[in-house]
């Protein structure tokens, strides 16, 4: 008789423990059926946003939303999520995440997102998609997702602009063309050295900043090919010759309406001063066509040196601050840190950034 009151006991205890997890999960466990998602009241579908570059901390936009609900009170996290319109976000950019429900972006944070991370073309509108992602806890628990919302978005750039140079040097083929920067956002002062060898022109970029035949380009304004007049044209023109034939040429352009005008001088540049034995002999170095650099191995004192071009001081190029970057003319001579057998390489190929290293072999 004892032991079956100890098997009732038994049985009745584990009935009512299997009750109470019973009970445990129908509180913690969120039905999603009593979720709801958030709801973006601003901005509203088809808002354009013209991004000013005159204003880069100014309020581009204020997104403001319903927060989701749960079935429990929770912290809910809510992920900024954007997308390519048409996409259906199969490819979604979580942009930010944030416990409040809205959020302010900056011309400038906008900009840096639709360039940077949507690869959206400057001064180009574009429609993108945007939605919230609601979750809660630490692993996007209970996900939900709010109904789209599809604005017009237009990016700038703060970039200088750039001018191709295609020609005989390089096969005519404008994708593949050497540039030439100007000197800020805006301006139309371009310039770069190039190794020219044969007719050439002027491209502009594309809106998507390519090169291509098609888009605008200028020539020389006599409208005969093999022509060195220093005049631009847009229309009519002819190919472009360089005044001294195939070399290294410092090239400088200016395709403003009210200026066209275009200069290219020939460049052979060396290494010169007390490291060298010399501030008045120069030492030649050769141009290596498979990097776009000049270059040089030879032993120098731990003295100073500078690089000049065609045995004048006219063209002449120190390190004002040491780092490695060429300052024009007024440049300070280059200390030799020891005396040794070095490789000295000159790199002009980035245009407007001209670098240099010394290398102790």
């Amino acid at each position: 008789m004892k032991n079956l009151k100890i098997l009732f006991i038994a049985a009745i205890s584990l009935v009512s423990f299997n009750s109470c997890d019973e009970e445990d999960d129908n509180i913690f466990e969120i039905q999603s059926s009593e979720s709801t998602a958030a709801i973006i009241n601003l901005p509203t579908s088809g808002t354009g946003l013209v991004l000013d570059i005159s204003n880069p901390t100014g309020t581009a936009t204020t997104i403001v939303w319903e927060d989701a609900t749960y079935n429990i009170p929770t912290v809910i996290n809510n992920t900024i999520q954007l997308a390519i319109a048409g996409t259906n976000f199969e490819t979604p950019f979580d942009v930010v995440t944030t416990t409040n429900n809205y959020l302010a972006w900056t011309n400038e944070e906008l900009n840096g997102i639709a360039v940077g991370l949507l690869g959206l073309t400057p001064f180009t509108s574009a429609d993108v998609d945007m939605r919230i992602k609601s979750s809660i806890g630490d692993n996007d628990s209970e996900a939900v997702y709010s109904e789209m919302v599809t604005v017009s978005l237009t990016p700038y750039t703060t970039e200088a602009p750039k001018l191709g140079v295609p020609g005989n040097h390089q096969g005519w083929d404008p994708a593949s063309a050497p540039s030439l920067f100007a000197s800020a956002y805006g301006e139309t002062d371009y310039e770069g050295y190039v190794w020219l060898d044969g007719q050439h022109k002027f491209i502009a970029t594309n809106d998507e900043g390519d090169y291509a035949w098609g888009n605008t380009d200028w020539g020389d304004a006599s409208g005969t090919d093999g022509s060195y007049t220093q005049v631009l044209i847009e229309d009519g023109e002819g190919n472009i010759a360089p005044p001294n034939g195939a070399g290294y040429y410092f090239v400088q352009a200016n395709t403003d309406a009210d200026v066209l005008e275009y200069s290219e001088t020939l460049h052979n540049w060396a290494v010169v001063g007390s490291a060298t034995g010399s501030w008045d002999n120069d030492t030649d170095m050769t141009y290596d066509s498979a990097t776009s650099t000049w270059t040089i191995t030879m032993d120098l004192t731990a003295e100073e040196i500078k690089f000049r071009s065609n045995d004048t001081w006219d063209w002449n190029y120190g390190d004002d601050e040491g780092d490695g970057i060429l300052e024009l003319a007024s440049g300070t001579n280059i200390p030799v840190p020891s005396a040794g057998n070095y490789t000295i390489v000159l790199d002009f190929s980035t245009p407007r950034h001209y670098t240099y290293s010394l290398t102790l072999n």
